[in-house]
């Protein structure tokens, strides 16, 4: 980039972090309004409850920041990419995203502030971005097509299990239909779902994570069903839809696997931390422990609500039965007809003493779950001394920062 457009992209940071969501709020209207068949492709719900354009907004401050150090992006490139990937974004669609963007910089700042000059600074920048991801996805899609079994786009799989898992998560078991073998996955990651019927306003695209390590056979996700949520925000049209409309020989366009939140390859002590349905991507990290014969130190800790909404509970304490480098962990907020130590161990939140009595604090720690869940364990580790390279986490929807 021109030195004088780096300048231009660092001075008007400020005004876009006070009027990002303002901002990317307006990009939306306009982007929908131009090309209303994208909204197949964003997850509508988000865009009612706000979380689509605050993580855009906030996407695009972090580019903007590190407009002269992109080294600095790597992970959050990364992470991009890996989301494009799940929803087969084509790099003809960046034109469309960024003329958008341009017009609603300036529309919202006004052209006394985004003057010609910056706005060919910020389209500039643009630019640059799209080639990086481009570049990134492009790595992504030739990999998923090379792989044993591997294809593009989505293809259809056929629904051979559907098993409930607790009062509200269900677990789908997908094979696919041409019969091909499954390429293989890393524990952690996920596949994304195109729904598409005659009832749903959009084409609904969601990602899930893989629930079990790979076994050739056919994929598992285990999906929650979502209420309706406050302040007039509709149920997941996705989760609910499969819970109530997909069973057992249906079909489904599935997209190959991805994600860069997966289990690594050291010898360290692990930590599990789940709370509600963010068990799945770890569920499917102990499970690849487990077939590897791993003999790694493993702490498993999950927190949900009560003994009905407890996923996976038998296999859990069969793994810990059979396991003697397992500890693990259970906490319930509310006990009525629970067993202590066979469902549960504790009552109430995690709490950083007894994180510290079960946890090697120098294990690598994976976590995921509710957001504000995330959020109260991202900080107590790092009150507990553990190292912010030793933390791995996944958020489910648009990401948002955790401190």
């Amino acid at each position: 980039m021109l030195a004088s457009n780096i300048e231009i992209i660092k001075q008007t940071v400020p005004v876009i972090q006070e009027r990002g969501e303002e901002i990317t709020q307006h990009f939306y209207h306009l982007l929908f309004e131009e090309n209303p068949e994208l909204k197949d492709i964003f997850n509508m719900a988000s865009q009612k409850n706000g979380r689509q354009p605050a993580s855009l907004a906030n996407a695009i401050l972090g580019y903007a920041a590190n407009i002269d150090r992109l080294e600095a992006l790597g992970d959050a490139v990364g992470s991009i990419a890996a989301k494009h990937f799940s929803l087969d974004i084509q790099p003809e669609q960046y034109p469309i995203v960024g003329r958008n963007l341009l017009k609603a910089i300036r529309e919202v700042l006004g052209a006394d502030v985004a003057t010609d000059a910056v706005i060919s600074a910020w389209a500039e920048a643009y630019g640059q971005l799209t080639s990086i991801l481009v570049g990134a996805e492009k790595a992504l899609y030739d990999d998923a097509q090379n792989a044993v079994g591997g294809w593009s786009g989505f293809k259809p799989f056929r629904v051979v299990q559907k098993i409930s898992q607790s009062s509200e998560i269900t677990s789908f078991y997908l094979q696919p239909v041409d019969g091909q073998p499954l390429p293989h996955y890393k524990p952690g990651q996920y596949i994304s779902l195109k729904i598409t019927d005659a009832d749903l306003e959009n084409t609904e695209l969601r990602q899930y994570s893989l629930s079990d390590s790979h076994n050739g056979e056919h994929y598992r996700i285990s999906v929650k069903r979502e209420p309706t949520l406050q302040d007039g925000i509709p149920a997941g049209v996705a989760s609910n839809f499969l819970h109530d409309k997909i069973n057992v020989e249906d079909t489904i366009l599935v997209h190959a696997p991805g994600g860069n939140f997966y289990l690594d390859e050291s010898d360290k002590p692990i930590v599990l931390i789940s709370g509600g349905v963010g068990v799945t991507p770890l569920l499917s990290m102990l499970n690849d422990l487990t077939l590897q014969n791993s003999t790694r130190k493993i702490a498993w800790l999950h927190g949900t609500r009560n003994r009905q909404t407890h996923a996976f509970r038998e296999h859990i304490n069969a793994l810990n039965n059979d396991l003697p480098n397992l500890t693990k962990v259970v906490f319930y907020d509310d006990v009525t007809g629970a067993t202590k130590e066979t469902d549960y161990n504790h009552e109430g939140y995690m709490t950083a003493q007894l994180i510290k009595e079960n946890c090697p604090l120098d294990a690598e720690f994976y976590f995921c779950g509710p957001l504000p869940f995330m959020q109260a364990i991202y900080t107590t580790l790092l009150q507990l001394g553990v190292a912010e390279k030793q933390l791995h986490f996944e958020i489910f929807g648009p990401s948002e920062a955790l401190n």
